[in-house]
């Protein structure tokens, strides 16, 4: 009796000498899976998208998928990410522009042949938006006839003969739809355990909405093709003041951009309406400077690095690299580190 109390105050001491074992750090991957801008085809250069992954060191940062907007090929970079289409937990759409959806068919139609079974996946979008042109833009509509040309071509109907688990319905039977109201406050449409996605409103074409991912690694804002909500100079920037409200604090900034050297008083063939409903670079280098960002992340790039046109549009004075990029960037006052997009180019936090 008298050798167990003794040994038990030396196994205590013994006990709390051992290491802990080690904690998972939280970390978050942010990665440009398409940095076209328009519907120009340039070098295989994939339709707008972002993947925003969250976990920790143990999985990879990848217990949670976010894709915001899915332009064309968006499935293919997925693939070369090794995520499954079925392993996405929502998809965010900007605005209803090609270019920005035109591959979430592809990714809901993988979703179907593979996954029918389930989850639904969250489909997240403003509600129908009245454009002041006569048209309303329509997400519901986009996601709920996202199957039709395949349904109508027989496909779905074969393939369900092929493998009862498939949903008759087509793929539009396996998104969740979630639409919002965006207005000029920040509002939390969408969450899952301790992360949080935040909308606001911002000006391209009715319904446009811009958004914020919040975890405990960081926060990213995903600006879409956000501009200033007066469409055309006079005005004393061409970013969205709505946008650099949601992303006061967040440590990156994901944001399409227009180069200056587009402009219509350099010739470059480009109309005016298109130009001016763009953030250019050395704007958003100023407004993120102006929110505390740490990463700029250009995207939806208009002229792409290294093209001589953008559509039938020319380059003034030829092709851009990246540093034409940077230096744009840091003429707008930003000190922090600008990535220039190409397609899969990620950014993690905290950085290793």
């Amino acid at each position: 009796m008298r050798r167990f109390i003794l040994a038990t105050p030396l196994l205590a001491v013994i006990w709390l000498l051992l290491p802990l074992p080690a904690q998972s750090a939280p970390c978050l991957l942010v990665t440009l899976t398409g940095t076209m801008s328009g519907p120009a085809l340039i070098n295989g250069v994939a339709g707008a998208g972002t993947l925003v992954r969250y976990g920790d060191d143990g999985n990879d940062c990848g217990a949670l998928k976010l894709q915001f907007d899915a332009g064309r090929g968006t499935l293919l970079r997925l693939s070369q990410l090794n995520v499954d289409p079925g392993k996405i937990d929502a998809v965010f759409l900007t605005h209803m522009h090609s270019d920005h959806t035109e591959g979430f068919a592809d990714l809901l139609l993988a979703r179907w042949n593979w996954n029918s079974g389930g989850p639904k996946l969250d489909v997240v979008c403003s509600g129908d938006a009245p454009s002041p042109l006569g048209f309303t833009l329509s997400c519901g509509k986009f996601v709920a006839h996202i199957g039709d040309a395949f349904v109508q071509s027989g496909e779905i109907a074969q393939r369900v003969s092929e493998d009862k688990t498939r949903l008759a319905g087509g793929p539009a039977e396996l998104a969740h739809l979630i639409t919002f109201e965006p207005n000029d406050e920040p509002q939390v449409i969408w969450s899952k355990g301790d992360v949080s996605v935040s909308a606001i409103r911002s000006t391209h074409i009715a319904g446009h909405a811009s958004y914020r991912v919040d975890t405990p690694a960081g926060s990213v804002v995903i600006g879409g093709d956000a501009s200033n909500d007066s469409t055309a100079p006079p005005r004393p920037t061409s970013t969205s003041a709505q946008v650099e409200k949601l992303a006061q604090g967040a440590d990156v900034i994901v944001h399409s951009t227009m180069h200056p050297v587009m402009g219509p008083e350099r010739d470059s063939g480009m109309p005016p309406p298109v130009f001016y409903r763009q953030s250019l670079t050395p704007d958003l280098g100023a407004m993120a400077k102006r929110t505390g960002a740490k990463y700029l992340m250009l995207t939806h790039l208009a002229p792409q690095v290294g093209a001589t046109h953008h559509g039938p549009y020319h380059v003034p004075g030829g092709a851009l690299t990246e540093a034409d990029y940077r230096a744009a960037a840091e003429a707008g006052g930003f000190t922090g580190t600008t990535v220039v997009g190409s397609d899969l180019a990620t950014l993690r936090l905290p950085a290793r």
